[in-house]
């Protein structure tokens, strides 16, 4: 891109001489690397670079959008002539602001100048290993289902009107593998991953001996007798599920009375062991940024405190109706995209217990490893879901047989009211829902439908 201040006066000037008001620029830029391997070779490589820019900007009085993928001043009368034909089209019943800006930024670091460094053949090699190391581990592990390593990092402009200059750069490396175990005409599973901006952290070694282990575990799984458990809930299975909730959090959703935490403010929604964080100051957090998509500087907050719901979670638009400040969670998916609601890094705090210990105080019950069907099986308005699920009966306080074939079934503000303990285990997923987190979770019961 040629200089962006040279672009943004001459679409500023452009934008006045047009009559547009407040005008903002938001501008991205990033790149995306996936390499696959399969059988000791290359079997997918993608390197993906994107750019673009979208205005946003009141015209008689409407906010009107527009963007191009073309960063230069041959876009400049593209954008605003797309920008008013928008604004005078599309009727938006909720105002829109654009921000002015904060007197001060708290300073987030999100970029790693080292992974940037990191040669290409090294990300090969490493890759290779993983898949190789994962086959030799056991010889009951017959094929590898996914092998894969990726990093990218995107960088971020916002500078509107009113004096607004703000710029955010973060990146990220993520593996993972899938493999598949055989014994006799039984076949199994296990998947294990790891995400980072630190390409020192990725050990192939340790991620191919979770996948391995997971799926010789599983190996004899059988179903169970339907009925209510008492549950542990381990940490990547509890993360998935609360990643598939986290619409109902957003106060867009409570307006259009999507959400079941619509008037549940300030009251006692979930078991005073869970308080919610949403962490945008998180070191190495996967969404830590010192502003939102408009501007808005982030903060950390509380969004369940000792199981009482204090906060939704708004945008400039959302608070403005609401009456109250922004939280500063606005968020664009893209520059294509127009302004909704997402959390920053949000994640269940831990409690002090070890898995081990949430296990022995369980006695009697299941520990569930995976859940399946987020999106087919759960209904963010009612908050019930039903889901397939795997893991490994509890006796006598000690993980015994295998059980898969099930599925688990509840309700989301039901489940978080009956956990009883909260683990120190604290784990976020994989790349797409790398910003959510939750330890294990030991609840009182769900239902399990299995024989």
């Amino acid at each position: 891109m040629r200089d962006f201040n040279e672009l943004k006066t001459n679409i500023f000037n452009e934008a006045k001489e047009a009559g547009i008001e407040d005008v903002e620029i938001y501008y991205s830029q990033g790149r995306d690397l996936n390499i696959k391997v399969f059988e000791k070779e290359i079997d997918g490589y993608k390197l993906a670079e994107a750019e673009g820019l979208a205005l946003r900007g009141k015209y008689d009085g409407e906010m009107g959008y527009s963007y191009t993928e073309k960063v230069d001043d041959t876009s400049v009368k593209f954008l605003v002539e797309n920008l008013i034909e928008n604004a005078k089209n599309i009727d938006r019943e909720d105002k829109e602001e654009i921000f002015e800006g904060a007197k001060e930024y708290k300073k987030v670091n999100n970029f790693n100048n080292s992974l940037e460094k990191v040669e290409e053949t090294e990300k090969i090699n490493f890759v290779k290993n993983l898949e190789k190391e994962a086959l030799e581990l056991d010889d009951r592990i017959k094929s590898i289902q996914d092998c894969v390593y990726g990093d990218g990092f995107s960088e971020t402009i916002i500078s509107n009107t009113k004096g607004l200059n703000i710029k955010d750069k973060s990146n990220l490396a993520y593996t993972y593998v899938g493999v598949v175990a055989k014994e006799g005409e039984e076949i199994q599973s296990g998947f294990a991953y790891k995400v980072t901006n630190d390409f020192s952290e990725l050990n192939y070694k340790d991620i191919a001996k979770e996948a391995v282990d997971e799926a010789i575990s599983m190996l004899g799984a059988k179903s169970i007798k339907s009925g209510k458990y008492s549950i542990i809930l381990r940490n990547n299975a509890s993360a998935d599920i609360l990643e598939a909730f986290t619409s109902i959090f957003s106060a867009e959703r409570v307006q259009k009375n999507l959400s079941l935490l619509k008037d549940k403010l300030q009251q006692k929604i979930a078991s005073e062991k869970i308080t919610l964080i949403d962490d945008p100051f998180m070191e190495k957090g996967y969404a830590s940024s010192a502003f939102d998509s408009e501007g808005v500087p982030t903060k950390e907050k509380n969004i369940i405190e000792n199981g009482v719901l204090n906060t939704y979670l708004h945008n400039l638009k959302t608070a403005l109706k609401d009456g109250i400040e922004s939280t500063g969670n606005a968020s664009r998916s893209s520059y294509k995209s127009s302004i909704g609601i997402s959390p920053t890094n949000m994640y269940i705090k831990p409690g002090d217990k070890k898995l081990d210990d949430l296990i022995r105080e369980a006695e009697e019950g299941l520990i569930i490893t995976d859940v399946q069907g987020l999106h087919a099986g759960l209904n963010p308005i009612s908050g019930d879901f039903s889901l397939s699920a795997q893991g490994f009966l509890i006796k006598k306080g000690k993980i015994k047989d295998p059980v898969n074939q099930i599925t688990i079934s509840g309700n989301f503000l039901d489940m978080l009211g009956d956990v009883e303990e909260v683990g120190a285990d604290l784990r976020f997923g994989l790349p797409s829902s790398a910003y959510i987190g939750s330890p294990s979770l030991r609840i009182k019961s769900l239902d399990i439908a299995g024989e």
